[in-house]
C-alpha cells in the first residue's frame, strides 16, 4: 500500500476509495474516480481530480503483493474488511513502523504523494502532465515544486533544436507555410 501510494501520488482518501474495477493493469493505469474522507465515500471536489493515473512498474508489483481478499472490492481494505480508517492506520501502524526504522521526523500518509511529485519531475515528467496525474492545478504544482522541475527554458530549446536538426534534414524550414 505505501509502496503504491509512493508511485501513484494518490491522496491517502483517493487509494483507500481504489477498487479493482479503477484498475487497467494492461494499459498501466488507475483511475481515480472517488474517495474516502470523514467516514464517507465521496466524489472529487473538482473535473481535475477525476483522472487517469499511470503505473509505472514497481506500482503494478505492489499490486500483485497484496493478498487476496474475496469479502471485499477495495484494494486496500481495513483488516476486517471495509474502508481503511487513516487516523486508526496512522496511530496504530504508520507511525509505529516509522519509529521501528528511526524515521526522523515522523512523516504523514500524505508526504508519499510528496515523494512522487519530487521523482517524477526529477524523471523529467512536465509539471503540466505532473498537474493532471496528480488532480491539482498548475499553478499548485508549480508553486510547490517548480524548483525541482527542469530548467524550462534550457529543455525547450534543447527539444526545438532536435526538432529543428531532424526537419532540416527532411524538410526544412518553413515560414507561414511558404518554403523560404
Amino acid at each position: 500500500m505505501v509502496v503504491f501510494a509512493a508511485a501513484t501520488g494518490l491522496r491517502p482518501g483517493e487509494w483507500i476509495a481504489l477498487e479493482e474495477r479503477d484498475l487497467d493493469r494492461e494499459a498501466r493505469v488507475v483511475y481515480v474516480r472517488r474517495a474516502f474522507a470523514h467516514g464517507r465515500l465521496k466524489r472529487p471536489n473538482t473535473r481535475r481530480s477525476v483522472r487517469a493515473v499511470p503505473l509505472q512498474a514497481i506500482a503494478l508489483e505492489a499490486l500483485e503483493r497484496l493478498p487476496a481478499r474475496a469479502d471485499t472490492r477495495l484494494l486496500f481494505p481495513a483488516p476486517r474488511g471495509g474502508y481503511l480508517d487513516l487516523h486508526n492506520f496512522r496511530r496504530r501502524v504508520w507511525k509505529p513502523a516509522q519509529r521501528a526504522a528511526a524515521i526522523e521526523p515522523i512523516r504523514r500518509p500524505y508526504d508519499l504523494r510528496h515523494t512522487f511529485a519530487t521523482f517524477a519531475l526529477r524523471a523529467g515528467i512536465s509539471t503540466f502532465d505532473l498537474s493532471r496525474f496528480m488532480g491539482a492545478s498548475l499553478a499548485m504544482i508549480d508553486r510547490h515544486y517548480g524548483h525541482l522541475a527542469r530548467d524550462g527554458r534550457e529543455h525547450a530549446a534543447a527539444l526545438l533544436d532536435s526538432l529543428a536538426a531532424a526537419d532540416t534534414a527532411t524538410a526544412g524550414w518553413t515560414f507561414g507555410g511558404r518554403r523560404s
